[in-house]
């Protein structure tokens, strides 16, 4: 494989959007240590597998996007590599059942050391990443792909990392998953206000292409509120210290990418946004494990 191919393959797995596979894992982490449960050998395959489902999924909406001519000239988006003829469909069809089976394989280390639970969880995991974009009804074309990134990429990522540090569940993980969840769905919300005139015609019938623009622009703001009320929640009710409000020093950042996807009406500059997005993510996340950890 030359240098090319191996380029076209990272941008391929798009690793702007691969924050929303390690935060959640690391807020497990930083709870896991709080409660002196943490474990090496579980926490690194938990992160392995998230990032490996993370991957299949980018590299199955490029694969399926195209066949559904979700992905023409007209798009602003990212490059994807099978519309620009960088691969070929096939590949990306056995790169996603790869990188998937890969996931597969080392979540049974997960499954023997936690139990069925682990394997169940893995399954859907797998499942709702292929069928966001795939199968005969789709969760991205069809309203939902919103409720499967705050479910899977907050919820399940964060509490199912805990689980297999502690083997059982924690309520504070559920809370903190909340926060996480929120800013992984608001990178997808990016993703759908920057395509919105791609996505119609495409029969892609996202959030922002049944309700506008504004729909988008209101779920943004309600996602950093749900984020930015966990801190309270943890310091108030989970006895954890004010070191829980170290995710707070985001909040100038959090207000100025609020004001740009309020106001920005060239789409193109939204590719940006979307980076910034997941970075802040990325930023929130550190700081709330320190914050869990220290607290």
């Amino acid at each position: 494989m030359n240098n090319n191919n191996i380029k076209t393959w990272i941008k391929a797995a798009r690793p702007q959007t691969l924050t929303a596979a390690f935060v959640p894992v690391f807020v497990g982490i930083g709870l896991a240590v709080h409660d002196e449960v943490f474990e090496w050998m579980p926490s690194s395959v938990a992160l392995l597998c998230a990032l490996l489902i993370q991957i299949g999924t980018n590299f199955a909406n490029d694969y399926f996007d195209y066949k559904k001519g979700a992905d023409t000239d007209e798009r602003i988006g990212f490059e994807r590599a099978t519309a620009t003829g960088q691969v070929t469909a096939r590949q990306m069809f056995i790169a996603t059942i790869v990188t998937m089976g890969l996931a597969f394989l080392f979540g049974l280390y997960l499954v023997w050391h936690a139990g069925w639970v682990i394997l169940l969880i893995g399954v859907l995991s797998l499942i709702c990443g292929v069928l966001y974009t795939g199968g005969p009804f789709p969760l991205g074309y069809n309203g939902l792909g919103d409720v499967f990134v705050f479910i899977f990429f907050g919820i399940v990522a964060v509490m199912g990392t805990y689980y297999v540090n502690a083997l059982e569940w924690s309520a504070a993980s559920f809370w903190a998953s909340l926060a996480v969840g929120a800013l992984s769905t608001n990178i997808l919300v990016v993703n759908n206000l920057r395509d919105i005139e791609q996505d119609r015609p495409a029969g892609k019938n996202t959030i922002g292409v049944l309700f506008g623009e504004n729909a988008l622009r209101i779920e943004y703001l309600l996602m950093l509120i749900i984020s930015f009320s966990i801190p309270p929640h943890l310091f108030f009710r989970m006895n954890f210290s004010w070191v829980a409000f170290l995710p707070y020093l985001t909040i100038p950042a959090g207000v100025i990418l609020l004001h740009q996807i309020w106001t920005e009406t060239d789409k193109r500059k939204l590719n940006k946004a979307l980076e910034r997005t997941a970075q802040f993510m990325a930023l929130f996340g550190i700081l709330l494990s320190l914050g869990i950890i220290w607290g």
